[in-house]
């Protein structure tokens, strides 16, 4: 079953967002990222949009992909606002190695659908 119209547009929200930061990887080592507030900022927006948007998916979306850290997602929005002076560059770059592309793979299918 295809997503909501707000469905819809939460996902290509995610998808932008996500895709913006993994270009931030792709430019950069750990050692770049970390060095560069430019970048980590980059980041920083972009995962405060996915987690924001992540809240307006239907319950059906997140339950056809329930390996997705959803309270994660949805979380870490809150934590880069309120402990933004805690945020670590390497817990970000982290983000961006291992838990991006799956939510990207996520979003991309159920666009397709």
């Amino acid at each position: 079953m295809p997503p909501s119209d707000r469905s819809r547009e939460a996902l290509e929200a995610i998808r932008e967002n996500a895709t913006r930061a993994l270009a931030v990887r792709a430019r950069n080592t750990i050692s770049t990222f970390e060095a560069s507030w430019e970048e980590t900022y980059i980041v920083v927006r972009c995962l405060e949009i996915i987690s924001e948007a992540s809240r307006r998916l239907s319950h059906d979306v997140r339950e056809r992909h329930p390996h997705l850290p959803w309270g994660q997602i949805r979380d870490i929005g809150n934590l880069l606002r309120h402990g933004y002076d805690a945020v670590l560059p390497e817990r970000l770059w982290q983000v961006l190695e291992h838990e991006l592309e799956d939510l990207l793979a996520a979003v991309d299918a159920e666009l397709m659908a």
